[in-house]
């Protein structure tokens, strides 16, 4: 991150006097743009809705109803997908159309919906609390499991008039899949097949900077970052990514920024896109979800959020420590992809999670991909899209 500072630093001092903001810069407009602008900068019709859920959040969904190619007769099956950690839908478009999982399935013909976890940049509201409270912040894993998902899978089939959709879901999208479906069977039969890319259930063997978390208590932790939002996007963000990075001379510098975080694969990014890619990465969640995430790199276990007391977690979950998630209790088609690069979903993890999907129809592992391979990687439509939807499109056909 130095590195990106001092970059930054330097534009800013001699950028005046040797032109630097004019010569070999060259922005891509998406960098700059919003979900619904990005879709539409394409040539993709798109509409956009709010989900409340059951305790007061208000999350941004954005649908992509068919595509730019004659679409399927409708009723179109539907898709939804969900992004992971400190992310956004922005995910699944912001590479080229013809590399962005979104776009690729509304030109085959599927009717898609993208969701944003509470806390982000397009999910920030909440009907009675202010996100200045710290009550707002008072979310995690557990919350985005049993209240957001339930409430956006909900809507997207009652607005669609069908009974299941197709899940796909990115790293944590995956974990609080995972939980969702192992512990509410009505919401998982309303699942047709759940498309784990990058799953995470444990990070035991995380290689991510973000497991230096685990080396700090709460109390520091909070006494660094507060008790409210974590990483959101700020000017500063949109700087570096716009001016900085959309150089030539700096993609090197931003672009193992983005690898240290993620795990090295540089000969499968677009580097031409790096801009967009970090000016719509960082979204935002809540420093107690970071705190979950270290809670379960610490004890290696898939379990709901210890609230530090047992006074606290007999008032919300009625036992004295945190219940443990059973994965095998989940029933719906599930099909896995994982990097052997992964910085973040860890292979050892992965291969311990395997044995307990019940009903795992399709696994690939594919050697070179880290953890944004998944949504950036250039060959992602070779290695994962094509038989992604070969798989809904049999089951389609059965």
């Amino acid at each position: 991150m130095w590195q990106l500072l001092a970059a930054a630093y330097w534009m800013l001092l001699l950028g005046p006097i040797y032109g630097y903001h004019k010569k070999e810069s060259i922005t891509n407009p998406e960098a700059n743009m919003n979900i619904s602008q990005i879709i539409s900068y394409w040539g993709y019709p798109h509409e956009e809705y709010d989900v409340v859920t059951e305790d007061g959040y208000v999350l941004g969904i954005y649908r992509i109803p068919h595509g730019r190619r004659c679409p399927r007769k409708t009723p179109r099956p539907v898709v939804y997908l969900q992004h992971g950690l400190i992310a956004s839908a922005t995910n699944w478009i912001c590479n080229l159309p013809n590399n962005s999982l979104a776009f690729l399935l509304a030109d085959f013909g599927y009717d898609v919906w993208m969701g944003n976890s509470r806390g982000n940049t397009w999910s920030r509201r909440h009907l009675k609390v202010s996100p200045k409270s710290r009550e707002y912040w008072a979310f995690s894993l557990d919350e985005m499991a049993n209240y957001d998902l339930p409430a956006t899978i909900n809507f997207i089939l009652e607005k669609t008039g069908q009974e299941q959709l197709y899940y796909v879901g990115h790293s944590q999208g995956t974990t609080i899949a995972f939980i969702a479906f192992s512990t509410n069977p009505e919401l998982a039969k309303r699942i047709k097949i759940f498309f784990a890319l990058a799953p995470v259930i444990t990070v035991k063997y995380t290689q991510s900077p973000l497991k230096k978390f685990t080396t700090l208590s709460r109390e520091v932790v909070k006494a660094l970052f507060g008790d409210k939002m974590f990483y959101p996007h700020t000017f500063f963000d949109q700087f570096i990514a716009t001016k900085v990075c959309s150089r030539k001379l700096f993609r090197h510098i931003c672009s193992n920024f983005l690898f240290a975080l993620s795990g090295f694969d540089p000969k499968n990014l677009n580097m031409s896109r790096l801009d967009v890619y970090l000016a719509q990465s960082s979204a935002g969640t809540s420093v107690q979800n970071m705190l979950h995430w270290a809670q379960a790199a610490n004890s290696g276990l898939f379990q709901a959020f210890d609230w530090g007391n047992p006074a606290q977690n007999m008032r919300h979950f009625h036992q004295r420590t945190p219940p443990l998630y059973d994965v095998t209790k989940m029933e719906v088609p599930t099909a896995v992809w994982s990097g052997g690069r992964d910085r973040v979903a860890d292979p050892r993890d992965v291969e311990n999670l395997l044995p307990n999907i019940t009903r795992l129809i399709y696994y690939k592992l594919i050697p070179h991909y880290n953890h944004v391979d998944f949504y950036l990687g250039q060959d992602a439509p070779r290695e994962i899209y094509q038989d992604l939807i070969e798989l809904m499109d049999e089951h389609l056909q059965n």
